[in-house]
Formats: structure tokens, C-alpha cells, sequence
């Protein structure tokens, strides 16, 4: 095995997804990379191109990314050997073109959004039907917040 890929989108099973993809890394030898995805607001008109600087929603998603690194490693070395990518599109496609070429693909079971009560989150169904590559699908051991 030669490369992880691992979908991170702050919620607790995707840090813990992150956290199983590290060690299976080391246990590998395999490049871990932590994929955070970007998804610009689309209104009836379009993008909303000059009301939020497409930037600032990029290095919005790298620190919530470096964040759960932080969350998942506090004082772990582990942090350092895990390569950080901040991709643009929609979840599960950007997710399941980014797995080109890796040898598996992670993501947690439940991320941010979706509907409560679902067994698995639409991304995490999403690529496990179309991802290039075997995927894993990590349960949360905590019980979702109520909101």
C-alpha cells in the first residue's frame, strides 16, 4: 500500500476516520493525505463570486483541516507525516477524483451535514459506490449531538 487518502471535514468521524488512516499509514508505509473539501454557494444566478472571496473559504477549510489534525495528534509527531489537501467541488466527486491512483480511500460515517438517523452520510455512500479505489467507512464511537 502506497497511499491513503482520508476525507476530513472536522466532525468527529471524520477526525477518527483520520486517526485509523494514520496508523494503517504507518503500519503501510503509506503516504496519508487529509482532504478537506471546498464547496463555493451556488444562488439561482450563479456562484457567488464577489460576495465571499473564494480565498478566504480556502484558508476557512485549511484550519478547520489543520484543526483536526490538531484534535486528532495533540502532542503526536504523526501530525507532520500526513500531507494536507484542500480540494474544490462537491464532496464525493472531489473526494473520489482525488482517490485516483491511491490505494484506499476513508471517510467517517457521518460528516457535518445530512439528515439524522441515516445509517451512512450521503458522502460516505456516495463514495463508497464510486470511488476509484477500496474505501472504509469509519463508525463514530460517540453518539452524534443533538443540535
Amino acid at each position: 500500500m502506497d497511499r491513503i487518502v482520508v476525507g476530513v471535514d472536522g466532525s468527529e468521524p471524520s477526525i477518527e476516520a483520520l486517526r485509523w488512516a494514520a496508523v494503517e499509514g504507518q503500519r503501510w508505509d503509506a503516504l496519508v493525505e487529509a482532504a478537506i473539501v471546498v464547496t463555493y454557494p451556488v444562488t439561482p444566478v450563479g456562484v457567488l463570486g464577489p460576495m465571499i472571496e473564494t480565498a478566504e473559504l480556502e484558508a476557512n477549510a485549511a484550519a478547520i483541516l489543520d484543526g483536526s489534525l490538531r484534535v486528532a495528534f495533540p502532542a503526536d509527531p504523526m501530525r507532520s507525516r500526513i500531507h494536507r489537501d484542500v480540494l474544490v467541488g462537491g464532496p464525493a466527486e472531489a473526494l473520489c477524483h482525488h482517490a485516483k491512483g491511491a490505494d484506499l480511500l476513508v471517510v467517517g460515517s457521518r460528516g457535518r451535514g445530512g439528515f439524522r438517523g441515516l445509517l451512512l452520510g450521503s458522502v460516505s455512500n456516495q463514495c463508497a459506490q464510486h470511488a476509484p479505489c477500496p474505501v472504509v467507512i469509519i463508525r463514530s464511537t460517540h453518539a452524534p449531538s443533538e443540535v
